[in-house]
């Protein structure tokens, strides 16, 4: 197929429809060739995008909050429900756990094991009592 691609661009003007198709497809070739490689692949990125959708919306919604600290505060809880929905948390539980460990002195340097994809919903003894 690469060698019909290139021997038919050489024979076509690059401006014509058919001409700019052939250099899409030769632009993207070694992707075209990573997709048939491995089955895993996506063709198309619909479903990431279907995914992140109300993400963008609730942070496109916060700009009418009325105030910017508001729509800080709004869009940064909204991007860490939506963050536990895409990691198959229960959102209050989180935030219940989360909350609760900060109050009860979590250090600021290891709140990386605060993050949505680090909870597992069995930590509440162990992240709201730290040592």
């Amino acid at each position: 197929m690469r060698t019909w691609l290139t021997h038919h661009r050489a024979r076509v003007a690059g401006k014509s429809p058919l001409g700019e198709a052939l250099a899409y497809i030769a632009k993207y070739w070694d992707r075209l060739c990573i997709f048939l490689g491995d089955g895993r692949i996506e063709i198309d990125n619909n479903t990431v995008e279907r995914t992140i959708r109300p993400i963008a919306l609730n942070r496109k919604n916060a700009l009418f909050a009325g105030h910017d600290a508001g729509a800080e505060n709004w869009a940064t809880i909204a991007s860490l429900i939506d963050t536990c929905k895409l990691n198959a948390i229960d959102p209050f539980s989180y935030l219940t756990d989360t909350l609760t460990a900060i109050v009860n002195g979590h250090k600021q340097s290891r709140i990386g094991e605060l993050m949505p994809w680090n909870y597992s919903g069995e930590q509440t003894a162990k992240v709201c009592c730290p040592p």
